[in-house]
């Protein structure tokens, strides 16, 4: 369903390092798919999202979540807690039911879909990884044919309606002013609390 070669494209080198990225190759070892595979079984089914949408599967699905990684691993789009490039979430075998699906929008096909889902119900980094996943995916859009990349949380994490929420303000201004909003927006995520009902401090704020 692609008509460009944009899947050849590389991720630029920056001048800045990554402060996850250990230097070193993490596509490869044990536990994990081999990027050029699709394997169903091992990534999340799609949720409400992408109901009623050209789901993306096989070399489409594998196609889009390469550039993906590219985009991640330059725009800094990291896991903090398993220390990887976010796209490497969709091989972990450990993790089944997170990650990314895609969809083309059944209405507009210059816009996809995407959908993520987080290893867990109370994920704190949600807000940060979908709202970097956006900025990355049309803040660099010249590197795909998607004129617009929608984002949205998975309706299992118990913050969706809020997350979604900034998700689409951030949508809604990034399509009136044509240009990537640098603050945060939509309303504030309230941080985890702990048993002892005191704030977790190790909830990751959003440098997107």
């Amino acid at each position: 369903m692609f008509g460009k070669l944009y899947w050849g494209v590389r991720a630029v080198r920056t001048s800045t390092m990554n402060p996850f990225s250990s230097g070193r190759s993490t596509d490869d070892g044990d536990g994990f798919d081999d990027p050029d595979a699709f394997v169903p079984e091992h990534l999340p089914e799609p949720g409400r999202f992408l109901e009623g949408h050209d789901l993306l599967e096989g070399e489409d699905h594998v196609a889009f979540h390469d550039i993906s990684r590219e985009l991640f691993e330059e725009r800094g789009v990291y896991d903090a807690t398993f220390g990887y490039n976010l796209a490497r979430l969709n091989l972990d075998q450990r993790h089944p039911d997170a990650g990314y699906r895609y969809a083309v929008d059944a209405n507009d096909p210059t816009v996809l879909r995407a959908e993520f889902s987080p290893t867990t119900e109370f994920c704190p980094q949600a807000d940060a990884l979908v709202k970097g996943s956006f900025r990355a995916w049309n803040g660099l859009s010249e590197r795909h044919e998607y004129d617009l990349v929608r984002v949205r949380v998975r309706e299992s994490h118990h913050q969706s309606d809020t997350l979604n929420d900034a998700l689409a303000t951030l949508e809604d201004t990034y399509l009136e002013s044509g240009e990537m909003p640098s603050e945060p927006d939509g309303p504030a995520v309230p941080s985890p609390t702990t048993a002892d009902g005191d704030e977790d401090d190790s909830s990751v704020q959003s440098p997107f």
